[in-house]
């Protein structure tokens, strides 16, 4: 893969044109708060400058809702712990470091004391390093010890790039420290040539959580000596470890303490999160272990200006005649262009992978017009790539060829992209914890940065862009994550048992629920307990680690080939296979389009042909769902809201073609999917006919409004438990046969639950009363994307009643405990 640098002359002319004063102001933010700061370096311009810029186009000034301006804030210095080597200070000192934050030397006296800490401070304030100085510290004391191997380091990431990212840097800071410390990225992409000199001498081994199931703790006599000398077990990104995945990355911790107990070694866990609420608390439920928390930043930020950005209403009408706002996807591209013909570097982040393909594709073909190798500096970055084609992007990135990148969250994790200008963010990722870690990807080097929130047409991204509050005067949201949960806890009792035969000592480590699944797990023949030695075996010849889909990918991944040659182009997630990859889908891959000509689910494969059509594909299916336990519940005046087990019956039925740009549905194609069955957790609400008549939402309309309810509640969800829309699901009910009463369910998407359902249940009146006003204060008559409507209704958001809607909410929000 190749990029190609701008000629001097047109290099010239973009530089000249970054600088150039503007000479007109924009009638900012419904709720601007605060005089824009003074400009920084003549070189760069300021995000004041590069915000006026984009919004220099008609009508583009009224899409700015709302304008937060971070000011610039001093560091806080310290001095190193004296207990750190000396070589190891001058390395750092090489590397152009002269003191560190406040926040860094206190995590590094936490490390040498033998306690496991987390540092929770912000992007770019240097969490690294706070675990990096006692780390190399110790290995090079280590490095000296007798006839030893001396300790040893385990680096985890949520991501392979992540990874390989940070052994760039560890290369680079321990270079004057000579042969003492080894780092050695050991990952599915490690040669196998290279595996075993990892095994045997490398000392700071970087890896990830898939790895460690899979690869290392089921193969650990041969990591005996590493695994002996282990001293340190770092954890990076913890905070991206939530719900399913984060439940399982919880077990597979540990099997992994359980393990070094058994070699006789007893590792200080160091955690590097993003600012998050409660740090220490998730990061003991994460470990098992208590664990102290730094979270008092003491690093220098740059000024911010973080811009929300809502798209104009088109004249396209969508469903039900609903008014279309400019998709965030169309929005973002021209931004994206813009930045780059200005020559700000920037990454746009995006949602879904083919998202990313979408707007890098738009935005070339826009900069092409400008300039045609100013198109070749605009690229796609997301999962599913092969392993040398995102090296090439990271390196095309870091070496500064690429002006702008439309990346998927697997470029938000802590990334070293130093010298990014501008970052925008494609709709609202989620949690606040995710939104201002993309946002800190620019400015890095401590300039001023421009973070601009594209909002999308749906509940959420509406609500947020009219209600800043929301996202800048609240903190962060906890981690959810549970480690009891039985879908995740069985599996990995079977493989810790088959590492190591389990005992009774063992139960406490693993968790309460234990001592309930190991009969379970007897009388289905996956373990059995020998009388001799009291412990629980597993019994069969397949690899236990197979049983955990810790990614909760629902299976092995399905292989996208080319049918006409068959290359591998890439691979989709098995969970996500019948909704991007099905017969007619489109499918979008470094920039080229093709169409799906047969999903084989026998076979995990969905075979492509290229293609140029004019429209994008999105998937529809239908949803049952029964009550299976009801755990908790509470009266709401008349009505009822209930937390308990539920199992649901999902089926893909057909797909709808989108109109590029516009989003204009085309028409509908139906598809023959077999159904799935999910048991999982899910609150829900009740309503009585008594309430229903003090609503005046008689049964003509019952089934609309408890529709609208249903998704514009599943739509702001996210902003009350760490989880992400498309996490979660829904479903509503004039005459629900378990409850034989009008019923709303919203329901985890995970097997066995994730934790967001609870976190609703405990949120419930805070939740639902942001959900009545976010449908209440929308515009629009009948219900649009903003509010009701819903991209993966199943139902093609029929029927729905949005003063319906408004109305019952504000009858149950009545008799709502408190």
């Amino acid at each position: 893969m190749a990029f190609n640098h701008l000629p001097a002359g047109v290099h010239d002319a973009l530089r000249a044109l970054s600088v150039t004063p503007v000479t007109h102001s924009v009638p900012m933010a419904k709720n601007h708060r605060s005089e824009r700061p003074s400009a920084s370096a003549p070189d760069r311009p300021s995000p004041g400058a590069v915000l006026d810029r984009l919004a220099s186009g008609p009508s583009r000034a009224a899409r700015i809702t709302h304008t937060e301006h971070l000011p610039p804030r001093p560091g806080r210095h310290a001095v190193w712990p004296d207990r750190i080597r000396a070589e190891v200070i001058a390395a750092v000192q090489t590397a152009g470091i002269a003191h560190p934050w406040a926040h860094q030397a206190l995590a590094a006296e936490h490390a040498l004391d033998g306690d496991s800490v987390v540092v929770a401070t912000g992007t770019a304030s240097g969490k690294s390093l706070a675990y990096l100085v006692p780390v190399l510290s110790t290995l090079l004391d280590g490095s000296e010890a007798p006839n030893g191997r001396g300790a040893t380091t385990l680096y985890l990431a949520p991501t392979k790039a992540l990874a390989a990212d940070q052994c760039r840097s560890v290369k680079e800071l321990s270079q004057p420290l000579g042969t003492a410390i080894r780092p050695a990225v050991y990952d599915g992409d490690t040669p196998f040539e290279e595996r075993e000199w990892v095994r045997q001498y490398g000392n700071y081994v970087l890896t990830n959580p898939d790895m460690l199931h899979r690869g290392i703790l089921p193969s650990h006599p041969r990591w005996s000596s590493f695994l002996k000398a282990l001293k340190y077990v770092v954890i990076d990104e913890c905070h991206t470890y939530r719900g399913v995945f984060g439940s399982h990355v919880a077990q597979v911790l540990r099997r992994l303490r359980r393990i070094c107990a058994r070699y006789g070694s007893d590792p200080v866990f160091l955690l590097a999160s993003a600012t998050s609420a409660e740090p220490a608390a998730s990061a003991q439920r994460l470990t098992g272990l208590p664990v102290l928390e730094v979270a008092d930043d003491a690093s220098p930020r740059g000024e911010l200006v973080f811009a929300l950005w809502e798209p104009p209403l088109t004249e396209m009408q969508g469903e039900k005649g609903a008014p279309v706002r400019r998709t965030a996807t169309a929005e973002t591209a021209d931004l994206l262009t813009d930045l780059a013909v200005q020559g700000v570097r920037s990454v746009a982040f995006v949602r879904s992978r083919r998202g990313a393909e979408l707007i890098s594709v738009i935005a070339q073909e826009r900069l092409a017009e400008v300039d045609r190798s100013l198109a070749r500096r605009v690229a796609a970055y997301r999962g599913g790539y092969l392993s040398e084609e995102r090296r090439a992007l990271e390196a095309a990135l870091h070496s500064g060829e690429l002006l702008g990148l439309a990346a998927t969250t697997a470029l938000e994790l802590g990334i070293d992209v130093s010298g990014l200008d501008a970052v925008l963010i494609s709709g609202y990722p989620g949690t606040r914890a995710s939104l201002w870690q993309q946002a800190g990807r620019a400015g890095r080097s401590g300039q001023g940065a421009l973070a601009v929130l594209v909002a999308r047409d749906d509940p959420l991204d509406t609500y947020l862009v009219h209600h800043p509050e929301a996202l800048f005067d609240q903190p962060v949201e906890s981690t959810v994550l549970d480690p009891d949960n039985p879908y995740v806890l069985a599996p990995h009792l079977c493989a810790a048992a088959a590492e190591i035969p389990l005992t009774e000592p063992d139960l406490k480590l693993f968790g309460p629920a234990t001592g309930e699944l190991l009969p379970q797990l007897e009388a289905a023949k996956l373990l059995r307990r020998r009388s001799a030695t009291k412990a629980w075996h597993w019994t069969r010849r397949e690899s236990a680690a197979d049983l955990a889909d810790i990614r909760g990918e629902g299976g092995p991944p399905v292989q996208v080939v080319e049918a006409g040659t068959g290359r591998l182009l890439g691979t989709v997630d098995a969970g996500s296979a019948h909704t991007s990859v099905h017969d007619g889908a489109v499918h979008l891959h470094q920039g080229r389009t093709y169409v799906v000509k047969k999903l084989d689910l026998d076979d995990n494969v969905a075979l492509v042909e290229t293609a140029n059509p004019t429209y994008s594909t999105t998937a529809r299916d239908t949803t049952a769902i029964s009550i299976l336990e009801t755990d908790v519940e509470v009266p709401w005046g008349d009505g009822r809201l209930c937390y308990g087990s539920v199992e649901v019956t999902n089926q893909v039925v057909g797909y709808l073609r989108r109109r590029l740009i516009t989003g204009e549905v085309l028409g509908e194609t139906k598809l023959d999917l077999p159904p799935r069955t999910l048991r999982t957790r899910a609150v829900w609400w009740t309503v009585t006919e008594d309430q229903l008549d003090a609503a005046r939402v008689n049964p003509e309309i019952l089934g609309g409004a408890l529709h609208a309810a249903e998704h514009a509640s599943i739509g702001l969800l996210p902003l009350f438990a760490t989880c992400d829309r498309w996490d979660i699901g829904g479903v509503s009910m004039p005459l629900h046969p378990d409850t034989l009463l009008p019923t709303v369910f919203v329901y985890d998407g995970h097997p066995g639950g994730a934790g967001f359902a609870e976190r609703a249940f405990h949120t419930a009146r805070e939740w639902l009363t942001a959900t009545r006003e976010a449908i209440a204060s929308c515009d629009c008559d009948a219900g649009c994307p903003s509010c009701i409507q819903s991209p993966k209704c199943g139902n093609g958001n029929e029927p729905l009643h949005k003063r319906g809607a408004v109305r019952l909410l504000s009858v149950l929000l009545e008799g709502a405990a408190g």
